[in-house]
């Protein structure tokens, strides 16, 4: 059976948040793994640097403590296949490391696969825009259904930075909340930096920017955003290791703004 390029989880019919979890999932198809110049080991080691582990159990358990549960849009394939969160085009600065929506080069700078246009090509046609379509026909549903769309990106991070970072040198705070001029208004702000209290947190550092379809993007102010980036060492053993207790104190920070962004 194929898999599909994403998943949507469905929220309660009032709710106008999105949690959108793009780099949680490991799975490699096999025309991507057959571009892929690493070894087994070594993809295990690339996954383990490049995943956002566990981002897609920690959204999960927030919908599901949430008072009204938001909806859920899942990526089902690594980002090593193809990253539907990065610009197909010149418009892409991660480009400049081999990391534009089809990358190229390894967190570490090593070749990962060949610049080869054609293929590239086929990957964006299969994975991009079908993930770009099924985001903004998502956000569509939730403006007509409730006037309003709210879309909270769930990331992580490590602890250390990786040599692809452009920023890495700025602050790593347990969370990092990532904005957009356009769509982060003052109030979203507010309501995320309430509901990580508990937490170290900055706005922007390391990490910038969120998730807006470009649909709506610089057009559409009925549609909000807000990228969640955790820290990984704040909830799992790094590299990839398995999670601990903080993992249930971020869900319930992510349940908590869920509220807050219902209310």
């Amino acid at each position: 059976m194929s898999v599909p390029v994403f998943r949507v989880d469905g929220g309660d019919a009032s709710s106008p948040v999105v949690l959108h979890v793009p780099h949680s999932s490991r799975q490699i198809s096999g025309p991507a793994r057959a571009s892929i110049a690493l070894d087994d080991a070594e993809l295990v080691a690339e996954l383990d640097h490049m995943t956002d582990a566990c981002t897609d159990l920690i959204a999960a358990r927030a919908a599901a403590a949430a008072r009204v549960r938001p909806w859920m849009f899942v990526n089902e394939w690594s980002r090593l296949v193809v990253d539907p969160e990065r610009f197909p085009d010149e418009r892409e600065e991660m480009a400049a490391v081999g990391m534009g929506a089809v990358y190229t080069r390894t967190s570490h700078g090593r070749r990962l696969r060949p610049d080869d246009p054609a293929f590239a090509q086929r990957l964006l046609d299969a994975h991009f825009h079908p993930y770009a379509q099924g985001m903004t026909d998502l956000v569509d549903e939730r403006l007509a259904a409730t006037g309003r769309a709210i879309v909270v990106d769930v990331h992580s991070y490590p602890a250390l930075a990786l040599p692809y970072e452009l920023h890495g040198d700025g602050p790593r705070p347990q969370v990092c909340l990532g904005t957009d001029l356009a769509h982060t208004p003052p109030w979203l702000r507010d309501a995320a930096a309430r509901a990580f209290a508990g937490f170290e947190v900055a706005f922007d550092t390391p990490f910038a920017g969120c998730y807006v379809p470009l649909k709506h993007h610089g057009i559409d102010d009925r549609v909000s955003a807000l990228m969640v980036e955790l820290r990984r060492d704040v909830y799992q053993t790094e590299p990839g290791g398995e999670p601990h207790s903080g993992l249930d104190r971020l869900a319930a920070s992510l349940a908590a703004l869920v509220d807050a962004l219902e209310a």
